[in-house]
């Protein structure tokens, strides 16, 4: 199966139904430890593949790049110290291109982050609030809301490895003028997923992320309403509920901030003009 899943046996208990022994299957979680030029930037937690997309995203998160361009290229290698180490694929050593400042001592991290938060470890809280080179405020993309609706259900039809482990977080960018799922990735870390789908969009040249949509299948926080401001995506659409920093977050940086996506509901914290009802409108005018 390859290492995105991986094979555990388990008892499967039925309560007044007795048990039997089986084997389930599980989403990998391994640690991807980024460097840059050689040197250790962050470690995180993830579920192994599409690691240079999740390094790219990591780095315009982080304020390194704001285009793919900034990213020379970037080659798996062997573990600590990398003197002959078997290369377990959980080093990624990445090259930014000439004229593009290394991260500063205050911005790299150098600690461990594990696949449920992105942002812990931080040197402090002015440091979260990383500056965006794109402003999202301004883009003026609309979407109706019966598409808009729509977004949760055809991201969960694409999670071919959450079919097999149910735990994995989606994260998926839908062009909101024609509707067209760009990309979708899966991990055991949300703020992973998103990192992963910024990443693709860097390196194929689409930053800023303008009239595009980002969903989410878990919550909104802060941290992914920061990355949706760093990829200067107007719109976060959650099917859990987002927290309180993140609809302040989004209201100061222009960004439509959409929770509880069910159905043919959802509550909008930030920016609704940027979502159209015509079919109430319709109804209405009849």
């Amino acid at each position: 199966m390859g290492r995105i899943t991986a094979r555990a046996p388990i008892v499967k208990l039925r309560v007044g139904g007795g048990s039997i022994r089986r084997a389930d299957t599980l989403a990998v979680e391994e640690p991807l430890e980024i460097r840059v030029a050689g040197t250790p930037l962050a470690v995180t937690m993830r579920t192994p593949g599409h690691d240079v997309e999740l390094a790219a995203g990591f780095l315009v998160s982080e304020g390194v790049i704001s285009a793919g361009g900034d990213l020379l290229g970037a080659i798996h290698c062997g573990g600590p110290g990398t003197g002959g180490a078997e290369n377990t694929y959980n080093v990624l050593d990445v090259t930014l291109a000439p004229g593009v400042a290394p991260p500063a001592p205050e911005v790299a991290r150098n600690f461990y982050t594990t696949s449920s938060c992105g942002v812990c470890g931080k040197a402090s809280i002015e440091a979260v609030r990383t500056v965006s080179v794109h402003d999202a405020s301004t883009d003026d993309v609309q979407v109706e809301a019966a598409a808009l609706a729509a977004y949760p259900d055809r991201l969960r039809a694409e999670q071919a490895v959450f079919d097999k482990t149910g735990g994995l977080h989606a994260a998926a960018l839908f062009d909101m003028l024609t509707g067209e799922l760009l990309v979708l990735r899966e991990d055991v870390g949300r703020h992973n997923a998103v990192d992963k789908v910024v990443g693709w969009a860097a390196q194929h040249d689409r930053l800023p992320l303008r009239g595009v949509a980002l969903q989410v299948s878990g919550r909104a926080s802060f941290e992914l309403v920061q990355k949706a401001a760093m990829a200067g995506i107007p719109l976060l659409a959650a099917v859990s509920a987002p927290s309180s920093l993140a609809v302040e977050l989004a209201g100061e940086q222009g960004i439509t901030l959409v929770g509880f996506l069910r159905g043919d509901t959802m509550n909008i914290y930030a920016r609704a003009d940027r979502i159209l009802d015509t079919v109430h409108e319709a109804q209405v005018s009849a």
